[in-house]
């Protein structure tokens, strides 16, 4: 066994976005750190790297451009009646961080990220549109600012100081070494961590990795940073946590938006030396995943981030009731859907609709926005074509079916549905019925009142929402339909943790040494979402708790 006393400020346990925030952070102040990860150089940035780059900012100058007005306090009531804290001890500490980050979001978080080099595109994304109802969930107005460069430009402007802290020798990483152990001393205080080598890898980014265990190893710190993400890859501990009564019941059919290494183990460790986790039930999963048919991770999934258009059915055929639109209530649509009893659903759509309103979750999956090319957005999200990545799910994914009617549209539902059954006719009155609503500026169908609302706002209008029209309309290209399955994805609960990322124990006092940042905090506190997020939270959930962790644990000393 490899030992290492002394010399090291602190120690962080993962390499994700919210670890490389707080490294960043602990070497501003000069402190030296030892970062830990069970995978690869290759994987640093974690999940981060993969995303789509959305952050949420309040009151931005890309709002404002817009015409969108916005306020902390619209925020803040945004944030509250989506997150619906209602658990007496389990939401005190994530009611202080929801205020803090919606403050941080309002202030500091823009210029922050732009010294460090991050830019935004200029259309705001109108994320998770909610409900229904001025105080329950959901954005009253644009806030997705997506990232130019996307996710590996939000890892890259935290990633190249820290790398180049490591040339100077105040960082060192530890690739492919497993934390298995908190080492506590004889008061409680965690003082280092202990665990597993795995054998060397020189697997490519987000592909799932050996654990032969080739030795041991033990470091000791003062500090320890935990920033090792959720549960999203864990089927099994999803399903252990799944909350039937509030989302319906557990799928049996679950594809992975998060790399395999995504596992939850840190969690249970940490839980296993004294801390305390809270809020265990609340997650955050998609509706509209679809199977990649090019995987780089065991079961991966893509989801489809849709515009309001596509007519959204469950397994038989018939129209999710509202507000269930896509785009709007996540968490009200999946238990609309599993309480039928199927664990998947439809959009049916058209060529024009795909092509205007049809984004791909991740940075691989939106090469122009992550390759920062100005013509190549240009020619992809203002071209009257479908964009690339979308086209080849369309040729090639096992959920599309692509088809010029309806009564072949309908064969080939049945053919790749999963028990479920359509049938024509009713699909057809359905369809027919909502089609009568588009020739008017205005209607009784309040998913077709919400497409004109939402091209009432420019963003959505000029990239974002295609102009309504008839599904059965041929000069709208073919109809498509797609089948949408239950995508894994964010653990809104975790480690509780007080405003300075301390670790909280169980009888209310702090876990003496021991901090903790990102997901595995449930972003903040053990949940500053909590029971829905608004989007655009994630990475900056990361980035906020990632910078209180390491700001806190300099103080130290």
């Amino acid at each position: 066994m490899s030992s290492r006393q002394g010399q090291v400020d602190a120690i962080v346990v993962g390499s994700g976005l919210a670890g490389l925030v707080a490294t960043y952070e602990l070497t501003q102040a000069g402190k030296r750190v030892i970062v830990i990860d069970q995978e690869n150089r290759n994987n640093l940035g974690g999940q981060a790297f993969w995303s789509l780059g959305g952050l949420f900012l309040v009151d931005s100058p890309e709002q404002r451009r817009l015409g969108i007005k916005d306020s902390p306090e619209l925020a803040l009531q945004d944030w509250l009646g989506s997150a619906g804290f209602d658990r007496e001890d389990q939401d005190f500490w994530p009611r202080q961080w929801a205020r803090a980050y919606v403050d941080f979001a309002a202030t500091e978080k823009r210029n922050y990220l732009r010294k460090l080099g991050l830019k935004f595109t200029p259309v705001v994304g109108w994320a998770e549109r909610g409900g229904g109802f001025a105080d329950g969930h959901g954005n009253s107005v644009p806030r997705f600012h997506i990232t130019w460069g996307t996710g590996p430009e939000v890892v890259r402007v935290f990633a190249e100081p820290v790398l180049k802290a490591e040339g100077k020798g105040l960082v060192e990483f530890l690739f492919r070494h497993r934390v298995d152990e908190l080492i506590l001393d004889d008061d409680g205080a965690v003082i280092g961590v202990r665990g597993a080598v795995l054998e060397p890898t020189e697997a490519e980014r987000g592909v799932a990795t050996s654990r032969v265990e080739v030795d041991e190893f033990e470091v000791f710190a003062p500090a320890v940073i935990v920033t090792t993400g959720g549960i999203g890859h864990n089927h099994e501990m999803v399903r252990e946590n799944w909350p039937t009564q509030r989302l319906g019941p557990v799928p049996e059919h679950m594809i992975a938006g998060v790399p395999a290494y995504v596992d939850g183990r840190m969690l249970r460790i940490a839980e296993g030396a004294g801390a305390n986790l809270v809020n265990r039930d609340r997650m955050w999963h998609y509706t509209e995943g679809i199977h990649n048919w090019d995987p780089i991770w065991p079961d991966h999934a893509i989801r489809i981030i849709p515009g309001p258009s596509s007519l959204w059915l469950d397994a038989n055929g018939n129209r999710l009731p509202a507000p269930n639109f896509p785009g709007f209530d996540t968490n009200a649509t999946m238990k609309a859907i599993l309480d039928t009893g199927f664990d998947y659903s439809w959009f049916v759509l058209t060529g024009d609709i795909i092509e205007k309103e049809f984004a791909l979750s991740g940075s691989e999956q939106n090469p122009d926005l992550t390759g920062k090319s100005l013509r190549t957005v240009a020619k992809s999200r203002l071209s009257r074509e479908i964009p690339g990545p979308v086209k080849a799910f369309m040729d090639h994914g096992v959920d599309f079916v692509v088809r010029d009617n309806l009564p072949d549209l309908v064969a080939g539902m049945n053919e790749i549905g999963r028990g479920g059954h359509i049938d024509l006719q009713d699909l057809e009155r359905t369809i027919s019925a909502r089609d009568t609503q588009v020739e008017n500026g205005y209607a009784k169908d309040a998913q077709i009142m919400a497409m004109h609302n939402a091209r009432n706002y420019l963003g959505d209008k000029v990239v974002r929402v295609a102009k309504p029209h008839r599904l059965l309309d041929q000069e709208a290209g073919p109809l498509i339909a797609v089948r949408l399955n239950i995508l894994t994805r964010k653990t809104l609960g975790g480690i509780e943790t007080n405003l300075e990322a301390q670790v909280m124990r169980p009888d209310g006092h702090v876990f003496d040494g021991l901090y903790a940042a990102g997901e595995v905090a449930g972003f903040g506190g053990g949940g500053v979402h909590g029971y829905n997020a608004l989007e655009g939270t994630f990475l900056g959930g990361c980035i906020f708790s990632g910078r209180a962790a390491g700001r806190a644990a300099a103080r130290r000393g």
